[in-house]
């Protein structure tokens, strides 16, 4: 390894990350994001000992076997966009950041009930366009959201998030741990919402949700979780709710059950080709449409650029980073 570490980042990040990285040594920051063949050309290149990566940025085991890094530091808490597998058979590590975005995907899960039941979005527009003709007894009618079944596909620390505001707007919350599979949680688990929630099976969930929020991450078994089948069994009046992975829900499968009536309405901040949308998916009135916003916050950014700048100077300078995704990697 040379005397001082190589950097390279994707594109930029905010603060403190590259005053952190500029501390240990040299830091290239590509002005754009680059495409697929660019970004393993680099890798490849012997130029870099860290790369710093976004969820954008496929790092899949074809530019893993041409790499010439050390390691990978992912700018995001998950990283179903890198081959962690071939990451490590080739020796690199991978860091993320977790834990840093609970509280800030819980509000926007929680937006996106309140927009989509309460129908904000189009009255935003029609206002905005000059519709708007005065108060009217049946204008833009929507749903109550006090009352209302939330279901939590998962249960994990954002789908508690959630649920503790769920919670204080009066909603009735189930929730299944692990969908499609299963396992029992009992209430010492449970902590606080012992008695406050209740877990039921993924069929029951399905069926019985009002508002249907994913919260799993992205794997084989969660790919496609929510499928044409699933929707089919939802009730007509269920909004789903995708602030997980894009390719948890079949986008397609979605679109023709919104415009059928199948469901009633869609809240989304991630998609499954994302910045792709399914063809019809923005132009159906009963969706709320987020560009994947889950952690945008100025405080989350600046953490999430803190932990990935660590764990980037720590691989750089051979230590096992902070937040390691396969610590299991020798050197």
């Amino acid at each position: 390894m040379n005397a001082a570490p190589r950097y390279l980042v994707t594109m930029p990040v905010p603060e403190p990350g590259p005053s952190l990285l500029a501390a240990s040594g040299a830091v290239t920051v590509l002005p754009q994001p680059p495409d697929h063949d660019t970004l393993r050309r680099l890798c490849a290149s012997g130029d870099f000992d860290v790369v710093l990566t976004q969820l954008r940025d496929v790092v899949d085991a074809d530019l893993l076997a041409a790499a010439r890094v050390r390691g990978v530091s992912n700018f995001a808490v998950g990283y179903n966009n890198i081959d962690v597998a071939a990451a490590t058979d080739r020796g690199i590590l991978v860091g993320n950041t977790p834990g840093v975005l609970t509280d800030a995907t819980a509000d926007v899960a929680m937006a996106l009930v309140l927009a989509t039941a309460r129908r904000v979005v189009e009255g935003d527009r029609m206002v905005r366009e000059g519709r708007f003709a005065g108060w009217e007894p049946e204008l833009l009618l929507g749903r109550d959201v006090s009352g209302a079944v939330l279901g939590l596909a998962g249960f994990g620390r954002i789908a508690r998030a959630t649920a503790r505001r769920a919670l204080g707007f009066g909603m009735e919350v189930l929730f299944a741990p692990r969908p499609p599979g299963d396992r029992p949680v009992g209430d010492e688990e449970l902590g606080e919402f012992a008695g406050r929630v209740r877990q039921v099976p993924w069929e029951e969930l399905v069926a019985r949700s009002d508002f249907l929020s994913l919260h799993v991450p992205l794997a084989a078994s969660t790919r496609h979780l929510v499928d044409a089948q699933v929707l089919a069994r939802m009730k007509p009046e269920a909004i789903l709710i995708n602030t997980a992975r894009g390719p948890v829900v079949d986008e397609a499968a979605l679109v023709e059950a919104l415009r059928a009536g199948r469901i009633a309405g869609a809240g989304l901040d991630v998609y499954e080709d994302e910045p792709r949308l399914a063809p019809g998916l923005a132009e159906l009135a009963n969706t709320v449409l987020l560009p994947h916003v889950g952690s945008a916050t100025v405080s989350v950014r600046r953490e999430m650029s803190r932990l990935s700048a660590l764990n980037a100077v720590a691989i750089a300078e051979g230590r096992m980073p902070p937040h390691p995704v396969n610590p299991e990697v020798k050197w």
